[in-house]
């Protein structure tokens, strides 16, 4: 949402993501050899390859690919098995296809607030809202900050209970040594256009180590019901003599359906599409450092007013930083006129996200205000996110930075912290 309405992205001389990657000859190059040389353009050896190689980035012991991140949180939760009565803890503070899904199903969503240093789920107020009843735990890694995975799985496990990565921002980044997509029970991933690679503006990956969830994914992208299987009743008789691609010979004489999971779908992500990604995950370390070298500028800039407060990156940690976040603690009209100082400045400025519990949808299921004061209190009084993505140029980074200086001491006075150094 543009905070003074009315404006087009086109006025912006520093822009918000609209692409948060950057293709060159590389992914031409790829996508010319799918068109001259791949004859099925779909579920060929390009995919193969893309998520052969993405298991390996995330260190898990299957990567599927699907259409987009949405359809791969949609498939996650299927995995659950959600019944009545059953619950999922998540977080308030992520984009809304993080738990739009469970709209779907019976099971009820108890929000935990946030870590008022991270934005991502605090694990101080995790425990109290398991119960008996919890099924799973969908956390994100906000903007490319890892979330606190060694407290949040460790109280998972003390309650069996599933644990669901979002890490929708978090490619690049590494929580102790370790990729999220590996660190809880499945990893969820978005290579839409405005993600840190992208596979031609959408596209999905789903990660997890269990052969049998493996199984059922594939079954549900590839159109097939998701269900059950015992042995055949023998009722169709013996098969017919059928040409060895002949796609229903096994599944119709070979066995019978014990049990109706849900309906498949067609989530198969094209090979154009996993050609680029090939390329794209190859490039991400480039692309991850370009967004680190921005974050270091506005953290040179903002680190100079106290009223300017940074998030934690926890030591041993890697920020990828899919968004560049940071808390302005003089309070809502200091930020208001924060924000409007940059847009007059050119400065694209977006507050993501606005807290889940408070939206109508989540309302309606009977959530509202003081459910999660951290998250309410950040949101409308102090978090901000500035453009950071590594297709700003060098021109642009200098023009953000002074913009950026200038609107803090218009807003805040000149009065800024003194350099020990």
């Amino acid at each position: 949402m543009n905070p003074t309405g009315g404006h087009t992205a086109a006025r912006y001389q520093i822009p918000y993501a609209r692409r948060g990657s950057v293709l060159d000859d590389d992914e031409f190059t790829a996508l010319k050899s799918v068109l001259q040389h791949d004859p099925t353009l779909s579920g060929g050896p390009w995919r193969d390859k893309f998520e052969a190689q993405f298991a390996a980035y995330a260190g898990t012991r299957y990567a599927m690919s699907v259409t987009s991140g949405t359809v791969a949180l949609e498939i996650a939760i299927r995995l659950l098995d959600l019944r009545p009565g059953d619950e999922v803890v998540a977080t308030p503070q992520t984009f809304q296809a993080s738990i739009q899904p469970l709209l779907d199903t019976p099971a009820t969503v108890r929000f935990c607030d946030v870590d008022p240093e991270t934005l991502n789920l605090d694990p101080r107020k995790l425990e109290a809202l398991i119960t008996p009843r919890t099924r799973a735990i969908i956390l994100v890694h906000y903007g490319g900050n890892p979330a606190a995975m060694q407290e949040i799985c460790a109280i998972a496990a003390r309650h069996d209970v599933v644990v669901i990565e979002d890490c929708a921002h978090a490619l690049g980044t590494t929580y102790r040594g370790a990729r999220p997509g590996s660190l809880g029970d499945i990893g969820t991933f978005s290579f839409h256009s405005s993600k840190n690679i992208t596979t031609l503006g959408e596209g999905g990956m789903i990660t997890f180590n269990r052969p049998d969830w493996a199984q059922r994914v594939d079954r549900i992208r590839n159109n097939e019901v998701d269900m059950t299987f015992g042995p055949s009743t023998g009722v169709l008789g013996p098969p017919p003599e059928t040409l060895p691609w002949m796609k229903f010979a096994d599944g119709v004489y070979g066995g019978s359906c014990t049990g109706i999971l849900g309906a498949g779908t067609n989530a198969t992500l094209s090979e154009a599409a996993c050609a680029a990604g090939t390329v794209q995950l190859r490039k991400l370390p480039e692309l991850v450092r370009r967004r680190q070298h921005i974050a270091a500028r506005l953290d040179e800039v903002l680190g100079e007013h106290p009223q300017i407060r940074l998030p934690v990156v926890e030591s041993g940690n890697e920020h990828a930083y899919h968004l560049y976040t940071f808390f302005v603690t003089a309070g809502a009209d200091a930020r208001h006129a924060l924000v409007q100082a940059l847009d007059h400045r050119g400065v694209e400025v977006q507050l993501r996200y606005f807290p889940l519990h408070l939206t109508p949808e989540w309302q309606s299921r009977g959530h509202g205000p003081g459910e999660c004061p951290t998250a309410e209190r950040l949101w409308f009084s102090e978090h901000m996110n500035l453009p950071c993505h590594p297709s700003l140029t060098e021109t642009q980074i200098a023009l953000l930075c002074s913009a950026l200086r200038s609107s803090l001491d218009e807003v805040f006075g000149r009065h800024r912290v003194l350099s020990l150094s």
